[in-house]
This record gives structure tokens, sequence and C-alpha cells, in this order.
């Protein structure tokens, strides 16, 4: 706005409205730059991996017993093809499971390093504006004000959501190498896929998370949606604390149901 002695009553609220928002982008920027480090950058497992060699030796003390258990199961078939066969593929099983399990560190390392560089790619995508505060118009300051706050309030609610996500992919390199040792076990599939989607989930979650914000960047530079920027802001992320929370309670469920199914197989 140019200022003139006609409107310096506009300018003087416009500057003043203006350090206000600025005080307020100064203190969601810890949190943006925070938020993104713990999505982009691929989580760091190192601080596991004696844990994980641990896991991975008790583990490999069954490789014995099952080959065996397989070998036991291959004389015994006698002349029954389908039994024979069966063995076979069970031997065939026990064999990649092994190279999985020795090679589970690796193996998830690689994954957490696609889902880093596919939320980096969509990342860039996004415009800085998108998360800045700023003043479309004098008219709507207080709107922008009250959502400024409720903005600042949902970054560190998403922080926290990250920030714990970030824990559990760390430490989740354990729970990987369990996972496919169950998975190739008839008694134990439905628990290693279990285990195994959850992570997997967790791992790409970041991806669907920069996706959203995408989103959220796209639309508020359409026309009609340009003096409404801060509340798309926040609703963007109450999409994404909505759909984790909504992710959680779909893990919890499914965890509930392939638990019962095991179950009642034991039965």
């Amino acid at each position: 706005m140019a200022c003139s002695i006609t409107n310096i009553g506009e300018c003087v609220a416009e500057a003043v409205f203006g350090l206000i928002l600025d005080i307020l982008n100064s203190a969601s920027r810890p949190f943006l730059d925070l938020i993104k480090k713990f999505l982009i950058e691929p989580v760091s497992v190192t601080a596991f991996v004696d844990i994980w060699a641990i896991i991975v030796y008790i583990l490999s003390m069954f490789y014995g017993i099952l080959i065996v258990w397989i070998g036991l199961k291959f004389i015994i078939s006698g002349e029954s093809p389908e039994q024979r066969e069966k063995a076979k593929s069970d031997l065939k099983s026990i064999i990649i499971m092994m190279i999985l399990v020795q090679g589970s560190y690796h193996l998830y390392d690689l994954f957490l390093a696609i889902s880093a560089s596919l939320t980096e790619v969509v990342f860039d995508m996004i415009s800085n504006n998108f998360f800045r505060l700023s003043l479309e118009s004098i008219s709507n300051f207080g709107f922008d004000l009250i959502f400024g706050f409720i903005y600042i309030l949902h970054l560190i609610i998403v922080l926290v959501l990250v920030l714990l996500r970030y824990i559990f992919v760390s430490a989740g390199v354990i729970l990987f190498a369990i996972g496919v040792f169950f998975y190739f076990l008839p008694p134990l599939n439905q628990y290693g896929k279990l285990i195994l989607n959850s992570l997997g989930v967790l791992i790409f979650l970041p991806f669907f998370y920069s996706i959203i914000f995408l989103i959220g960047s796209k639309i508020s530079q359409l026309s009609q949606f340009n003096e409404m920027k801060t509340l798309i802001m926040v609703g963007t992320l109450d999409l994404i604390i909505l759909s984790t929370v909504l992710l959680l309670l779909f893990v919890i469920f499914k965890a509930a149901t392939k638990v019962k199914k095991v179950t009642n197989i034991l039965k």
C-alpha cells in the first residue's frame, strides 16, 4: 500500500499488523524447521544396530531347527508328491527368510532412504510462502490473527506426531527382522504381516504428509482462496492430524483382528 497523508492511519495499522504476523512467523519457524527435518531426513537406525545384531543372532538359532523339521517332513512324506512338494516349498521359504533376516538392517535402511527421497521431491514442489503467515487484507486481520495462534498450536501437535513416528521407525529395525521371521512361519504369519504392514505405513507416512501439504499449497494459490490462506494452512494440518489418528485406529483394529484369527486357529 502506498502511504500518504490521506491514508496514514491504514499504513500504521498495516505496519503494526505486519509486525505481529512477523512475530508469529518467527515463533512458528523453529517448529516448521523441525517438522521438515524429521520428515525429509532419512531416519537413523545406527543407535539400534547392536540390539538388531542380538535379535538376529537369537533368530538364527532357530534356522537349524526349522531345516531339520522340514527335512523330517520330507522323509516322512513317503510317496505323497503333494507332501514332498510342500516340504520343498517350505525349504525355499526358510532359505529366503534366512537371507532377508540377515540382510534386514540394510533392507530397512534402503526403505527409509526411498521414503526420504520421495518426500523430499514432493516438498521441493511446495512453495515456501505456504508455511508463512501473511496479511492479505487488513479487514481480515482478526481472522488471520486467531488462526495464526491456532496454526502454531497445530504445528506443535504435528511436531509431536512426527517425532514419535521418528522414534518408532528408528527402533523399528529390530521389529523388522522379527516381522520377516514371523512372516515365513505359518503359525506366526499373521503377526509377521501385522508388524511389516505397520512398519511400512510408518516408514512412508512422511510421503503422504508431503502430498497433503502440496495439495494445500496448490489450493492456497487459487485466486478464490487468496484471503483464506491461513485457514487452508490450519485445515491442512488438521487433515494430517486426523489421518494419523484414523490410521492409528485402523492399525489397532487390524492388530486385534489378526490376533483373534491366530487365537481361533490355535484353539
